[in-house]
């Protein structure tokens, strides 16, 4: 791995990140994993699950659930957790035999490959070890992510921020020089049309680009989620819009959906 990617992971930050700044994103990319993966007791593959924060809840579903990823801290964390298997990899080169699997989740991976032969790459993994008929979901970074968090953060008053945005917005590559946590690591965000063409360029059949939390990026996450009665509101708002395609790159954060033929 990219040593400043590492050195961000080994913080530990993310075994408890969605329960805490990305409560919406959690909840959302459960919500849409359960409408569209097939039901339990399908095989699932979660390549860059971290500590197994999407895998547990659908382990506890019923699912069959194996977790593969490149921090080994992360592994250690997800060890206890009491999933079918966790192993150290790498999403460009798996060790799961051909068409093994009814589901891949790429739902981080595709963030730091920063060269797109190399997204190509992992998603022609995934592919592989997808049976046929099998699903894909995988999660990218909009490109224009950075320009709302440095908005509603504060972070653009900073010119070294702004400087980070401009290459955002230009490029897709996102690095941080200065190391600040809250400004992330090495990545790559992607244009909200581009995943789509390289689903289709590693094999797979797109079926959905979808946004994660769309709209709901602008609310105040907690006001909305704490009461059910807001948080349902809030989930129909989003639900609404969540494949439009004019407003979708808005969204921080959007899953694409593929099919194995």
């Amino acid at each position: 791995m990219d040593p400043d990617i590492l050195d961000y992971y080994n913080q530990g930050r993310e075994r408890d990140r969605l329960e805490q700044v990305g409560r919406l994103e959690f909840i959302r990319t459960q919500e849409l994993l359960r409408r569209f993966m097939p039901p339990p007791p399908a095989r699932i593959i979660d390549i860059g699950g971290a500590a197994g924060i999407h895998a547990l809840p659908l382990a506890g579903a019923g699912y069959d659930v194996h977790l593969v990823d490149p921090v080994p801290l992360h592994v250690e964390q997800a060890l206890a957790a009491g999933l079918a298997s966790v192993t150290t990899g790498d999403a460009r080169n798996l060790a799961f035999d051909d068409e093994s699997v009814d589901v891949v989740l790429l739902l981080g991976p595709l963030y730091h490959l920063t060269e797109r032969q190399d997204r190509i790459r992992a998603l022609g993994e995934a592919r592989r070890v997808a049976r046929p008929g099998g699903h894909l979901f995988a999660a990218v970074i909009s490109r224009f992510a950075s320009t709302q968090d440095g908005l509603q953060l504060g972070y653009l008053s900073d010119p070294q921020f702004e400087r980070i945005v401009e290459r955002d917005v230009m490029t897709g590559q996102h690095r941080n020089p200065t190391g600040r946590s809250g400004w992330f690591t090495t990545a790559y965000m992607h244009h909200p049309d581009e995943i789509e063409h390289e689903l289709a360029d590693a094999g797979w059949e797109p079926s959905a680009i979808i946004a994660i939390e769309g709209p709901g990026a602008l609310a105040d996450g907690d006001d909305w989620i704490d009461d059910p009665v807001r948080r349902a509101v809030l989930l129909r708002a989003i639900r609404r819009v969540e494949a439009e395609s004019s407003i979708r790159g808005s969204s921080p954060h959007l899953l694409a959906i593929g099919r194995r033929a």
